[in-house]
């Protein structure tokens, strides 16, 4: 059983993961030397190398309120980059990943949701996503691959797990938010098709009495059918967004209805159709000629989806708002993995240290956007040329006198 944390220092989060190594000899707690792994990458330290010239060099003030061991001359000392090496690949890579998800789960207040609820209502919203860490080979010779859950808006993520190699990320997805360290119930839960199974239905209504919105694709080729089958003339837009900016004109619509009563998916209280048109402007040489010329592309997509929530609990444009906020978890979390932190390009590529790396790399990112950051790069930037913010993040207390 873990311990719950709350805020405080992120020491917190560390505080009760097992040391894997022998006490005797042991010059310095596994907070503090994942700690100072953490102010790497939140410092912009990309490969474990770096990390570990960067925590050779730090400061005496980072040094002494991660408290790090102190020498004869009343010196911190960090930690050596061969112990720090040998620690990461030593850790039990979910252990870390169950510890960070569920410190980042309780600072962002996730909870049960009273009910009955008054009427719609946007709920707290968790996505699940998988993701393929490409510069990294698994014991099986095989690239891994981890299944994430992570919260709408914020975009953190509160729990992680390794795929198998001979499975995919649907046995995984149960199991995955069956350890969350939080209480969900009442919350919604977003996937993209591949996840849109009863099996997935029924856990999530009746295990953790929680809700989900589902995308349906011709992988449920029947309930696919049966819902493009609808008369959706018939039924009015409920709810439209426009978006514009960087040459792009972006329309959305959503339309609503009760599900019916035929469907035969669990827990199914409503379905609805989006529609999406898009015209971008581009430039295109023209055929045979060194010139440009401007021309407006447009396209047009349309995507079903199933919902547990009854039209008392959620409303077209609560439905919208969920549907758009699962993406965030590619955006604002994978995207910032591989280009800001270059994570396909990573050299770490055996034992736990990828997955140490990827979790260290999700907390980063989690503590960045609960600070209130949403840069993530400019961010990473600000705290390599004013370390002082390094301490608010962290939720270090400063002691300048530290300093030598």
């Amino acid at each position: 059983m873990l311990h719950r944390v709350g805020g405080g220092s992120v020491l917190e989060c560390f505080a009760d993961l097992p040391d894997p190594r022998d006490p005797r000899g042991t010059r310095h707690s596994l907070p503090t030397i994942m700690g100072l792994c953490l102010a790497g990458v939140l410092a912009g330290q990309k490969s474990l190398t770096e990390i570990t010239d960067w925590v050779s060099a730090a400061d005496q003030e980072l040094l002494a309120a991660l408290d790090c061991r102190r020498g004869a001359d009343d010196r911190c000392t960090p930690p050596h980059p061969d112990t720090i090496e040998r620690v990461l690949g030593m850790l039990g890579a979910q252990g870390l990943a169950d510890h960070t998800g569920d410190y980042l789960g309780h600072r962002a207040g996730l909870g049960s949701v009273r009910f009955p609820i008054d009427g719609p209502v946007l709920l707290p919203a968790i996505a699940v996503d998988g993701k393929a860490m490409r510069g990294a080979i698994g014991p099986d010779g095989l690239m891994p691959y981890l299944l994430a859950a992570a919260t709408h808006g914020e975009s953190v993520v509160i729990a992680e797990r390794l795929v198998g190699a001979k499975t995919n990320e649907v046995p995984e997805f149960a199991p995955l938010l069956r350890d969350l360290g939080v209480p969900v119930s009442g919350c919604v839960f977003t996937m993209d098709a591949g996840h849109t199974v009863r099996a997935h239905a029924g856990f999530l209504a009746e295990e953790l009495f929680a809700h989900y919105v589902m995308t349906v694709k011709q992988n449920q080729k029947g309930l696919f059918d049966r819902l493009n089958a609808l008369d959706w003339t018939s039924v009015p837009i409920s709810h439209t967004t426009i978006d514009k900016g960087h040459g792009r004109h972006e329309k959305r619509t959503i339309q609503v209805t009760d599900a019916p009563d035929d469907l035969g998916f669990p827990h199914c209280s409503q379905v609805f159709l989006i529609e999406r048109y898009t015209t971008r402007t581009v430039r295109k040489r023209r055929k045979n000629s060194r010139k440009y010329k401007t021309v407006k592309v447009k396209t047009a997509v349309a995507a079903l989806g199933i919902t547990s929530l009854s039209s008392r609990e959620a409303a077209p444009h609560h439905l919208a708002a969920y549907v758009r906020g699962h993406w965030a978890i590619e955006n604002k979390i994978h995207w910032v993995r591989d280009v800001t932190f270059r994570e396909d390009a990573s050299q770490i590529k055996t034992a736990a240290r990828p997955r140490v790396m990827a979790t260290l790399r999700n907390l980063a990112i989690g503590l960045l956007r609960q600070a209130g950051h949403t840069k993530i790069a400019a961010t990473i930037r600000k705290i390599h040329n004013d370390p002082r913010l390094l301490f608010t993040i962290l939720g270090l207390r400063r002691c300048p006198e530290n300093v030598a």
